[in-house]
């Protein structure tokens, strides 16, 4: 009993917690990596679980400095980061999944879009951020709907072309990714296969 509440507690906890952004992007500059941190529509976390549409979707202001960043000839691919309903997962496993799955295009000679940071965000803002970006590919990080033995689980959500509006039946996912669960090499050799299909 004692042990299904602590599991219980830890789930709970995933979903409310807070993405740490500011330790996330320093790990990513310290890579190498350029990072741009936008928001969703949905204004704090209580409005994010109580409204998931708004959570699909960017604010004003992250719409208008995303499309700067556009340019004419776009990108191969294009990398998002939300926290999901598990910042935790994010907080755990982005960087050194990263430190798998980047080197790997940049050898290929990809062209990656500055890598995009998403508050109190749902798989399909990854659709208006590809599409912003001029990306041929979206890939999103993010935390998954905790469970009571994987509070730290990030699903991966790939789709090419993505436009607003397009379906999730039209989306690639590997899920679980985590030390216990799918590890970094192996999910790194899935979405890279997907990629270059």
């Amino acid at each position: 009993h004692l042990a299904f509440q602590f599991a219980h507690a830890r789930a709970r906890d995933a979903v409310h917690r807070e993405l740490q952004i500011e330790p996330l992007r320093a790990g990513l500059g310290e890579r190498g990596h350029e990072c741009l941190v936008v928001h969703s529509a949905a204004g704090d976390r209580h409005i994010y679980l109580q409204r998931p549409d708004q959570g699909r979707r960017l604010d004003d202001d992250s719409r208008q400095r995303l499309a700067a960043r556009g340019g004419e000839a776009g990108f191969d691919a294009a990398f998002v980061i939300a926290d999901g309903l598990s910042a935790l997962a994010i907080q755990n496993n982005v960087l050194p999944f990263f430190d798998v799955m980047l080197p790997r295009l940049v050898e290929e000679g990809w062209r990656i879009a500055p890598l995009v940071l998403v508050q109190q965000g749902r798989v399909a803002i990854g659709d208006e951020v590809g599409e912003l970006l001029r990306a041929a590919i979206v890939a999103v990080l993010i935390g998954e709907r905790p469970g009571l033995s994987s509070p730290d689980s990030m699903g991966i959500y790939l789709t090419y072309a993505p436009r607003v509006g397009t379906a999730d039946a039209q989306r690639n996912c590997i899920s679980n990714v985590r030390p216990d669960g799918l590890s970094y090499d192996e999910a790194a050799h899935k979405l890279h296969y997907l990629l270059g299909e």
